[in-house]
C-alpha cells in the first residue's frame, strides 16, 4: 500500500483502458497492412477504420463522412483554424477567440496574426465564462471564424457553446470548438451544440496517445492541412495510424456506454476532495464555475505557497497532480487562464489542479486529504509572506 501511486492528472492524459489496448494489439503485427493498398489484409484494415469512424460519429451525433482522423487535439485545432482562415482569405481576415483557450489555439492564432490575420480575444468573468456580448459586438464584415473551447482544461468551466454558435450562424461565420476536454467525458452532440467543426483527442478518454479526430460539418469550406496522398478523401495525407484509430473507435464505444456512470462516481470523489481541502486548509481559492464545471476537475490556489513546491512534495508521496496545463509545465509564467479570471500573479503561482478519472478510488482522496494539509503547513512555515500575514 505504501508504494501505491495516486494519479490525479486525468486532464493531462489518461491510462489506456485495457479493453482498448486489447483491440489494438493485433494491428501492430498480424494485421499490419497499409489500408491504402489493395490486397486482403489492407482491405480488411480499411473496413475496420470505417467502423471506427462510425463509432466516433455515433459518440458526437455526427455522420461518419464528417469525421477525419488526425494525430490528436493539437493537429485538429491547427487544421480547423488555419484551414478555415486559408480557405476564406479572400472573404476576410478576422478571427474571434477567448483569452483562456488552450495553447494549441492561442499559438495558432498568434502565428496567423504574423501573416496578416486580425485576432480578437474575448475576456472571461471571474468563473472563466466567456463574455458572449463581447463576441457579438466584436463581429465585423471581415470576421470568418469564431473559436471557443467547450470546457477549459485548467479550471473545467463549461462555455455557453450553443449560444455562441447561434450568434455565429446568424452572422454567417464558421464556429469551431476545441472539445478535447469534453468528448468522452460529458455528452457532446454537434447537432445540439450547433458547431461547424470540433476537435477531439483519444488519450483524454482512455484511448491511445497520438490519435484524434476532427468533425467538419458537410459543406464547410476548409483547406487541406497535411498535403500528401489521397487518405481521408484527400484532405489529410499520411499513412493511417491503424492501431491508434482502432483504439480511438473502441474508446468512443466504451465512453458512449459508461460515461454517465463514470460521471456520478468521479463527481462524488471530486466533491469530497474539494470539501476536505476547504475544511482543512485555510486561505484557499477554488477556481472555475461552482456548478457549470467538468465533474472531474478541481483547480485551486493555495495562498502564500508556490504550487510547484506543493507538487514536488506530493510527488515524493507518489501523488501526481499538476499546476495547470501539461503543455505549459516547462513555463515559469503563471497560468494565462488564472490571470484572465482575475487571480493576481503572486496567488496564481500557488495553483494546483486535481483532475480525477475512473481508476481513482475513495482511498486515493483520503490519502490526499491526509497528506496535503501537512505539506501546505510545512511550506507556509517557510514562507515570509505567511509570517507577515
Amino acid at each position: 500500500m505504501e508504494n501505491k501511486t495516486i494519479y490525479m492528472d486525468y486532464n493531462a492524459t489518461t491510462p489506456t483502458d485495457p479493453r482498448v489496448l486489447e483491440v489494438m494489439k493485433d494491428y501492430f503485427f498480424e494485421k499490419f497492412g497499409n489500408p491504402s493498398s489493395i490486397y486482403e489484409i489492407a482491405r480488411e484494415n480499411k473496413k475496420e477504420i470505417e467502423k471506427a469512424r462510425q463509432k466516433v460519429a455515433e459518440l458526437i451525433d455526427a455522420e461518419p463522412e464528417e469525421i477525419f482522423f488526425t494525430s490528436g487535439g493539437t493537429e485538429s485545432d491547427n487544421w480547423a483554424i488555419k484551414g478555415i482562415s486559408f480557405a476564406l482569405k479572400n472573404k476576410g481576415n478576422h478571427i474571434i477567440t477567448s483569452q483562456i483557450e488552450h495553447h494549441a489555439v492561442l499559438n495558432t492564432c498568434k502565428f496567423l496574426s504574423k501573416i496578416g490575420y486580425e485576432i480578437t480575444y474575448a475576456p472571461v468573468d471571474k468563473y472563466g465564462v466567456v463574455d458572449v456580448d463581447f463576441i457579438r459586438k466584436s463581429i465585423k464584415k471581415e470576421t470568418i471564424l469564431i473559436t471557443i473551447m467547450h470546457a477549459n482544461n485548467e479550471i473545467g468551466t463549461i462555455q455557453p457553446i450553443e449560444e455562441i454558435a447561434k450568434i455565429a450562424k446568424e452572422n454567417g461565420i464558421y464556429f469551431h470548438s476545441d472539445c478535447v476536454q469534453t468528448v468522452g467525458k460529458i455528452p457532446v452532440s454537434v447537432k445540439k451544440l450547433g458547431v461547424d467543426i470540433i476537435s477531439l483527442s483519444a488519450h483524454k478518454f482512455y484511448g491511445p496517445k497520438g490519435v484524434g479526430a476532427i468533425y467538419i460539418k458537410k459543406g464547410t469550406k476548409i483547406e487541406t492541412f497535411i498535403h500528401g496522398g489521397e487518405q481521408e478523401k484527400g484532405k489529410r495525407g499520411g499513412t493511417y495510424n491503424v492501431p491508434g484509430i482502432i483504439g480511438l473507435g473502441k474508446a468512443c464505444e466504451i465512453a458512449k456506454e459508461e460515461m454517465e456512470e463514470e460521471a456520478k462516481k468521479v463527481k462524488y470523489l471530486r466533491d469530497k476532495l474539494e470539501k476536505g481541502i476547504m475544511e482543512n486548509i485555510p486561505e484557499i481559492i477554488i477556481n472555475g464555475h461552482p456548478e457549470n464545471r467538468l465533474y472531474n476537475t478541481l483547480n485551486l490556489c493555495v495562498k502564500y505557497v508556490e504550487g510547484e513546491s506543493i507538487l514536488l512534495n506530493l510527488d515524493f508521496e507518489k501523488i501526481y497532480a499538476s499546476s495547470g496545463s501539461a503543455c505549459t509545465s516547462g513555463s515559469l509564467e503563471p497560468s494565462h487562464v488564472l490571470l484572465a479570471i482575475g487571480i493576481p500573479p503572486e496567488i496564481a503561482h500557488g495553483s494546483l489542479r486535481f483532475s480525477l478519472g475512473k481508476y481513482n478510488k475513495e482511498e486515493d482522496v483520503d490519502k490526499v486529504l491526509d497528506v496535503l494539509p501537512k505539506i501546505v503547513e510545512k511550506l507556509r512555515k517557510m514562507s515570509p509572506f505567511w509570517e507577515k500575514k
